[in-house]
């Protein structure tokens, strides 16, 4: 498609195609007569085109002040203005710094300029009425700094603002002043009346530091918010930020594929064979060897995205590049798909390496379908007693070895009583909310406690999710008839927008709730 008709047909796309033909040469005039989109919009556009050709026209240097900061009001990331000067990001921060540009921290007006507004409501600009670039608020006080999940979306939605909103009440009932940073409106972590300050901000390596930088806390909770914070880990604590529970390089040891596996190798723990990938033809001769079917595997990714099942030579090729595109500064790597055996997860919680807390759940559908897509059920019904032990025995042993203060999950494959393990996440999972419910038992709560060298009500004896009166099955909510072009067949890659929670007298009394509430019909014969 050329510019003039994609200029024409208004989708998501058309801003960067607004963008294109502005780079080309088109002027504002024309782009609106053909879009219809106001001037001033285009102009703005056209404004940060031009800073973008002044950074590339650069002769191989750091842009001045004026350049520097006009790139940064327009909303140029350090890592951007970095990419175009060739510089990195932490040496176009250094600058900055040298610059004496910073953002300003300003308080959202909840009062339309009528009277001043004092609010707990926190912004970062570079925009500024104040020359000096003074700040709304003075630094916080024994501060927690919390971070939540962002924006909603396919595999990370409210299961993680509650576990936000959970780290956040405990730190303040300890005593903490709390500080939370969210960017999306509609939760409930980003109520006025959640925490003592909030900023709604981008959850980047850039504004993290920037608030920190200001509120100067004691140190930054980053396993509440699913993915996006703990990617964060290895490059805050480098930056001198003090992070509470696991220690960044177990997060990194866990999150890394080859790292995991050859932790696992160490502590004699079975897991699906695997091989870290260096080029199709030795993922080919790895296929070739264990046999078809094999799963691709990215590293650092949120919900099995890029995850994918090769059943042959034909889409293992494809589904190499795209996962390679997606982790390219991570490793990927190649195990064997095991059909026909279940998928058992362990949400648990620890302090220095020993188990305060743990649930054991057990997926209704065979190994394959995303746990997020899966049915769970809680305490698991089918499982075998050794099964069970050994579960618990493995999740002990890699607590201690990863020395994991907070709450974690391991997902388990299961062959009769062969137990293999397929990855561990050292941050809350999105069925924490539920095993918390269903147990009684705030793990998120517990797990604070645990970060912030609190007494737990568990300290004395591990308990667990093991033994209860009834029984909670967790089914997934789909959207595939509003998603033009979605496959309805769930796999590998999560794909629902959401999941309800019920409690039954058995697993079927449970299921058939769970299945009812999530939109399916019964037949009445």
């Amino acid at each position: 498609m050329n510019i003039r008709d994609a200029l024409l047909k208004p989708t998501d796309r058309r801003i960067f195609v607004i963008y294109r033909a502005l780079s080309e040469g088109w002027s504002v005039e024309r782009i609106h007569r053909l879009t219809k989109i106001d001037r001033w919009f285009l102009h703005k556009i056209a404004r940060v085109l031009e800073v973008e050709t002044s950074l590339r026209e650069l002769p191989a240097s750091a842009p001045d002040r004026d350049l520097l900061l006009n790139a940064k009001r327009l909303g140029f990331s350090d890592q951007r203005v970095g990419d175009l000067v060739g510089l990195g990001e932490g040496d176009i921060r250094s600058l900055r710094e040298s610059y004496r540009i910073r953002p300003a921290i300003k308080q959202i007006d909840t009062l339309a300029a009528e009277y001043p507004a004092k609010t707990n409501y926190l912004y970062m600009t570079y925009s500024g009425a104040d020359p000096d670039g003074l700040d709304d608020v003075a630094p916080s006080d024994r501060a927690v700094m919390v971070l939540g999940s962002g924006a909603y979306r396919i595999g990370s939605s409210v299961e993680f603002d509650w576990c936000g909103v959970n780290a956040v009440e405990t730190a303040r009932k300890l005593g903490r002043y709390a500080i939370m940073v969210n960017c999306n409106p509609e939760t409930v972590s980003t109520d006025y009346d959640m925490c003592d300050r909030l900023y709604f901000e981008e959850l980047s390596l850039e504004r993290i530091l920037d608030i920190h930088e200001r509120e100067q806390p004691d140190g930054i909770i980053l396993s509440m918010g699913g993915q996006i914070p703990n990617n964060l880990a290895t490059k805050l604590y480098q930056a001198g930020v003090h992070i509470y529970g696991t220690m960044p390089h177990s997060i990194d040891m866990a999150e890394d594929r080859h790292k995991f596996s050859a932790l696992l190798d160490k502590l004699g723990i079975e897991q699906p064979e695997w091989k870290e990938l260096t080029g199709l033809p030795s993922a080919k001769a790895f296929a070739a060897a264990v046999g078809y079917p094999v799963l691709i595997r990215p590293s650092y990714v949120l919900s099995g995205a890029a995850m994918n099942v090769a059943w042959d030579d034909g889409s293992l090729e494809g589904f190499l590049n795209l996962a390679s595109d997606v982790s390219a500064e991570h490793p990927v790597v190649i195990s064997k798909f095991i059909e026909n055996s279940k998928e058992i997860e362990i949400d648990a919680v620890a302090k220095r390496g020993k188990i305060l807390f743990h649930a054991i759940t057990e997926h209704i559908e065979n190994a394959g379908v995303h746990s997020g897509d899966a049915t769970v059920v809680l305490p698991a019904q089918r499982l075998y007693m050794e099964t069970l032990r050994k579960i618990r025995k493995i999740s002990s042993r890699i607590a201690e070895a990863l020395d994991i203060t907070g709450p974690f999950n391991i997902q388990f494959l299961a062959e009769r009583n062969r137990v293999r393990v397929i990855e561990c996440n050292l941050r809350a999972s999105r069925s924490f909310p539920f095993c918390s419910k269903v147990s009684r038992t705030n793990m998120i709560r517990l797990a604070v406690e645990a970060m912030l060298g609190g007494e737990t009500a568990f300290e004395k004896a591990p308990s667990s999710a093991l033994e209860l009166e009834w029984v909670g099955v967790k089914a997934a909510q789909f959207s595939f008839s509003r998603l033009h072009g979605a496959d309805p067949v769930t796999g590998v890659e999560m794909a629902s927008t959401g999941e309800v929670g019920c409690i039954g007298t058995d697993q079927n009394d449970a299921l058939l709730k769970a299945l009812l509430s999530v939109g399916y019909r019964l037949p009445k014969k």
